[in-house]
């Protein structure tokens, strides 16, 4: 009986370690194509942290009909896991107070202007099995209509960044910027 007990107890010990290692390798494929980027920026009382993936065009038109990223529909802002943005304090973005708190970032890019979405719930992964994006509106808390500017250059990898001027989004062709500010715009 005591045999019996350490093969079953084996077979379970192989089948988790196997599925972990399978998990694992799984999320590692994934992440050669879009690797993770986190960002951790602080100057004065300001100090966000963004955290995404990053895919890349590889030749594939990005934006557009028939694009990676359709124009009018709700994106991720990223691949994989949903984008995360958090500051330790209250900020103003375009005149718009945004919370301290921790946000899922998603965008409704076009032509001419993007539509940038500051969602308070947090997402396991940035679309749902039918490969729709996650977000539900009721917990958006900030929706700002944002200029899209075209880039000087070719932008191969999806790209974040933070700096004191604000938050700035990259991809392909497309460049736009959320400018931080300290009080309302009147």
């Amino acid at each position: 009986m005591k045999k019996v007990i350490i093969w079953i107890l084996g077979i379970i010990v192989f089948l988790v370690g196997g599925g972990i290692i399978g998990l694992q390798y799984l999320k590692n494929q994934t992440k050669s194509l879009s690797p993770e980027r986190e960002i951790h920026f602080a100057v004065d009382n300001l100090a966000i942290d963004v955290f995404y993936c990053r895919p890349s065009a590889r030749g594939r038109k990005v934006f557009g009909q028939g694009a990676l990223v359709p124009y009018d529909q709700v994106w991720r802002t990223g691949a994989n896991e949903a984008t995360t943005f958090s500051t330790q304090s209250d900020i103003y973005l375009m005149g718009e107070l945004l919370p301290a708190g921790e946000y899922t970032l998603w965008t409704i890019p076009d032509t001419t202007q993007w539509n940038v979405i500051f969602n308070n719930k947090q997402y396991a992964w940035g679309v749902n099995y039918e490969g729709l994006p996650s977000r539900e509106i009721a917990f958006d808390v900030l929706n700002l209509e944002i200029p899209a500017e075209k880039s000087p250059h070719y932008i191969e990898m999806f790209t974040i960044d933070v700096d004191a001027e604000g938050l700035s989004l990259a991809w392909e062709n497309t460049h736009i910027e959320v400018p931080f500010g300290s009080e309302p715009i009147l």
